[in-house]
């Protein structure tokens, strides 16, 4: 596939056959996503592979918590966002509905960590705290989610669905406790995958126009409203 196609078409799949995905093509997509850029070349993320059914059931508990909640605040509010809103911002709601109720049946979880302890030279040299809030924010910048989007590209090219969550991790320590992480090792995203039930397709995303600046930030909200 040529490369500028799977990148416009790499879009958010929630619902997934239950075939299991093969170890070769699991393979492929990480070897990809461990060929992704590493701040410092510090090399400080970890790749969980769950398939374990009891271990699905967990992490979809968990899940289960905050996609809820989630789900409770964005229903009564479809209008919220200009660009993406009504009867399309529903059907996205029913996917995240859908994918909640069924996450424990995915063929496959990739959970992406990184190594906090591993960051502690250069976060000091950049004036870090290692394992502070901002310390985890550079993490998941420079470790995580490069190497999650090489990951989202690999399952385009391959046919496979996937998406990134993070509400999964709402509570960390319970998170850790499942995955059987010591305390330097912060789990960051969770990708569940499969093979679609539906079909990629074009990204939706507003104008490029609209975000794009030059040289510093222009604030054009009253233009954007029409106002």
């Amino acid at each position: 596939m040529e490369f500028f196609e799977t990148l416009h078409t790499a879009r958010a799949l929630r619902r997934y056959k239950p075939d299991p995905i093969s170890d070769d093509d699991i393979r492929t997509m990480l070897e990809a996503a461990h060929a992704g850029p590493s701040g410092s070349n510090r090399q400080a993320r970890h790749w969980i592979l769950v398939r374990d059914p009891a271990q699905k059931q967990r992490l979809a508990d968990l899940n289960r918590r905050f996609v809820s909640k989630y789900l409770e605040y964005n229903r009564p509010r479809l209008d919220a966002v200009d660009h993406y809103k009504g009867d399309q911002r529903s059907r996205f709601l029913d996917a995240v509905e859908h994918q909640m109720n069924h996450m424990h049946e995915v063929p496959l979880l990739i959970i992406a960590c990184t190594d906090m302890e591993r960051d502690a030279s250069a976060a000091a040299i950049d004036g870090l705290k290692p394992g502070s809030a901002f310390g985890a924010g550079v993490q998941a910048a420079t470790e995580v989610w490069g190497s999650v989007q090489n990951l989202l590209l690999a399952a385009r090219a391959l046919g496979i669905g996937a998406v990134p969550t993070t509400l999964a991790f709402g509570d960390r320590d319970a998170a850790r406790e499942v995955l059987g992480l010591p305390p330097h090792i912060l789990p960051m995203v969770m990708i569940p995958m499969g093979h679609p039930t539906g079909r990629h397709g074009k990204i939706n995303r507003r104008p490029l126009d609209e975000v794009l600046h030059y040289d510093r930030y222009e604030d054009r909200r009253e233009d954007q409203s029409g106002a």
